[in-house]
């Protein structure tokens, strides 16, 4: 017998016995379904076997690593699915893409074409395969022999990324005759998935999944046609350039013209604010370019470029930061957990800024706040703002589209903009690249620079940051006049050599500490950039330093 340290009493399992028949013992004390162990403080799945005296916790749906094994393993269930019904090649060809809402926009590539009959088909048997409850299996394979496997399956874009592999051993999934790669943990069997919907969208299919804030209810699908025309676009500049996943970056990078990469990445993003500049010149009665947008989407870089463009058509424009109507840290709200909310809008001034905007428009001069992140106080320098007939103010921050934060300014001189950081680059075909792990990896090394903050503050924030983000922020987007995609396709490469040693700082046994071993475990799949190639007025700059901008 092994005895188990479970909230804090001893018990005894017979040695061998699977995690899974431990947790479904406890299921009835969680909420949610438990979909991990911790193990002495290493992360288990529920197919694994207990071999030794330990100390075992429960990781639930409810959780952030919980929701994503989740996901995952809803992924390989549709894959598999897609096989038995429609072939091995219409598996290989279909790519899971980016998220719209809770939804996973899932495209068809190479001509294959999944007609709504065959989409339902595939449901059905997703659904089958769920009441047969087909377990999962995972063996480690030599990375030559894993080569050779996925090279007969046809999945080349798994044979590119394990070219730069350093583990000699990759470890392979199984469902039933299905065989994938996965980045993190799974679930023991497709019996945990309980609920998922898949339904035909635009040009491929949407695999609807529950979010973590309810992982056992499934949520409405409300789809959003700006923000997916702009996921579109950058994946049509992905193919444009070649690099649809990171074996095909790292392919790049090897060959030695990452530099040119770089250029065109950043010609595609200047083309766009131009763009943008040209329809904000048209509009005569504009006065007022609000741009708002998730935590590290760059929004003070891209206010500064767009000025740029915007002087090209005659304008005068004076970017604004809303980050410096904090009010002082001593002041800021608490939420419900008595910490201090920095993402709600009673965080900021707003009747300051209202006053100060109004001012600037009747034509006053104005002495406008700078925000001191070290001390936590809002600073005055002294110097004057006054707008003379043809200005234009350009302002940012995260709550840029809300009228509440510009009650007091007119409708109809506004111009709403919209600036998130949308990842679409993959790790391979079915494993996708979270847009916010690209943003917390941004905010960490910035803040780290900038604030004097640690990683391991940034980790513990985070949650709060994205609470935030979903009440405050993501219900404007889609009254943007219009959107900008602040990723960069290289940028992950060059934010991987600030972004470790941070992350390494983390102890095991603080609670931050797996999400920075998964975040480094992910790292681990890019090769290195340095920055130097980076132009200056690159919106990368505004994270890892170096930039012409005051950021």
């Amino acid at each position: 017998m092994v005895t188990v340290k479970i909230n804090g009493e001893d018990k005894y399992f017979e040695e061998g016995i699977q995690y899974q028949l431990i947790a479904e013992q406890y299921q009835r004390d969680y909420d949610s379904q438990i979909a991990l162990v911790v193990v002495n403080g290493k992360i288990q799945e529920l197919m694994k076997r207990l071999n030794k005296d330990c100390e075992l916790e429960f990781i639930t749906y409810a959780d952030v690593i919980g929701h994503k094994t989740y996901v995952r393993s809803a992924i390989m269930l549709m894959m598999k699915a897609v096989k038995d019904v429609a072939g091995m090649d219409a598996a290989v060809n279909v790519k899971v893409e980016f998220t719209i809402g809770p939804g996973y926009f899932c495209s068809f590539k190479n001509g294959l074409k999944l007609s709504p009959d065959m989409i339902e088909k595939v449901k059905e048997r997703m659904n089958e395969l769920i009441d047969n409850h087909l377990p999962v299996t995972k063996k480690a394979y030599h990375a030559d022999d894993a080569v050779a496997l996925f090279n007969e399956l046809g999945m080349k874009d798994k044979v590119s990324l394990f070219r730069y592999r350093r583990s000699s051993n990759i470890n392979v999934y199984c469902l039933g005759d299905y065989y994938d790669y996965y980045y993190g943990y799974m679930l023991p069997n497709t019996g945990y998935i309980k609920c998922f919907d898949l339904f035909p969208y635009e040009s491929g299919m949407i695999l609807l999944l529950p979010e973590k804030e309810d992982p056992e209810t499934l949520p409405e699908f409300v789809p959003k046609k700006k923000l997916f025309q702009t996921l579109m676009i950058t994946n049509e500049w992905g193919e444009e350039m070649g690099i649809d996943t990171v074996g095909d970056l790292n392919d790049r990078i090897c060959e030695g013209n990452i530099s040119d990469l770089i250029l065109v990445q950043e010609a595609l993003q200047e083309r766009r604010i131009g763009e943008i500049a040209r329809d904000i010149a048209r509009r005569e009665d504009v006065k007022f370019v609000m741009i708002a947008g998730p935590s590290s989407s760059g929004k003070t870089t891209f206010s500064h470029r767009l000025s740029i463009q915007l002087r090209s058509y005659g304008l005068k424009p004076h970017p604004i930061g809303l980050d410096n109507y904090y009010l002082n840290h001593d002041d800021t709200p608490l939420d419900e957990n008595g910490n201090p909310d920095f993402e709600c809008l009673e965080a900021l001034d707003v009747e300051q800024f209202n006053r100060d905007m109004c001012a600037l428009l009747a034509g006053e001069e104005v002495q406008l706040p700078t925000f001191n992140f070290k001390t936590g106080k809002r600073e005055y320098s002294g110097k004057v703002t006054k707008l003379e007939a043809d200005d234009i103010l350009v302002i940012e921050g995260i709550h840029g589209l809300n009228e509440k934060m510009s009650h007091s300014l007119p409708a109809k001189s506004k111009y709403k903009i919209y600036i998130s950081a949308l990842t679409c680059l993959n790790i391979d075909e079915h494993n996708r690249i979270p847009t916010t792990d690209g943003r917390l990896l941004r905010r960490m090394v910035r803040d780290a620079r900038t604030r004097g903050t640690s990683a391991k503050k940034t980790i513990h924030m985070w949650p709060s940051v994205r609470r935030g983000e979903e009440k405050y922020i993501f219900p404007f987007q889609e009254e943007a006049d219009a959107m900008f995609n602040s990723a960069m396709i290289y940028e992950l490469s060059v934010i991987k050599q600030y972004a470790e040693p941070l992350l390494f700082s983390i102890k095991r046994g603080e609670p931050e500490y797996h999400e920075a071993k998964r975040l480094l475990k992910f790292l681990e799949y890019f090769l290195g950039v340095s920055s130097e190639a980076l132009p200056n007025n690159s919106l990368c700059r505004e994270f890892v330093g170096g930039s012409c901008f005051d950021v």
